[in-house]
């Protein structure tokens, strides 16, 4: 067992099988040494976690929650994509957004879900450089959507 499954492991994260894409474009793609992963919600078996806008149908809290979701997504990915977490090198870059409410501007103690699990899960190579933006809608009315880049030894 890998070092980072361990850690899944005391963590009780079970990583399922990717989501299937839901139009035409891969999961995630290696352009030399760096993985670049499409946007992932926070579906579980198929189903959304939470729908909605953040700061009128969900709480920030909800949202966190959301966000962490779409990060053990996008950990799936990485590891159906790479095979082994422990050819992480270090994550680069989150990209998150937020389906948020008018006047809603706590983007980023949401997208906190998803940086606070890739350091509980990778330490300091989980540290990463992030952006977390408002959007006004978001696909399938999901509250949370982010791609990562990774580099990978």
């Amino acid at each position: 067992m890998s070092q980072i499954e361990k850690r899944l492991k005391e963590l009780e994260i079970v990583l399922d099988k990717a989501p299937a894409p839901a139009a035409e474009y891969v999961p995630a793609k290696t352009v030399n040494n760096l993985v670049y992963t499409s946007g992932a919600d926070c579906r579980i078996k198929g189903k959304l976690l939470y729908e909605g806008k953040v700061g009128s149908d969900l709480t920030v809290e909800q949202g966190y929650e959301a966000a962490r979701q779409v990060m053990i997504n996008l950990l799936s990915v990485l590891k159906e994509h790479i095979e082994d977490l422990d050819r992480v090198k270090q994550v680069v870059k989150l990209l998150g957004f937020v389906n948020s409410a008018d006047g809603f501007a706590e983007q980023p103690y949401v997208i906190n879900g998803a940086s606070e699990l890739l350091v509980q899960v990778f330490g300091e190579k989980g540290k990463h450089a992030r952006s977390a933006i408002s959007s006004n809608e978001l696909p399938f009315n999901t509250p949370v959507e982010i791609e990562m880049i990774v580099e990978i030894d």
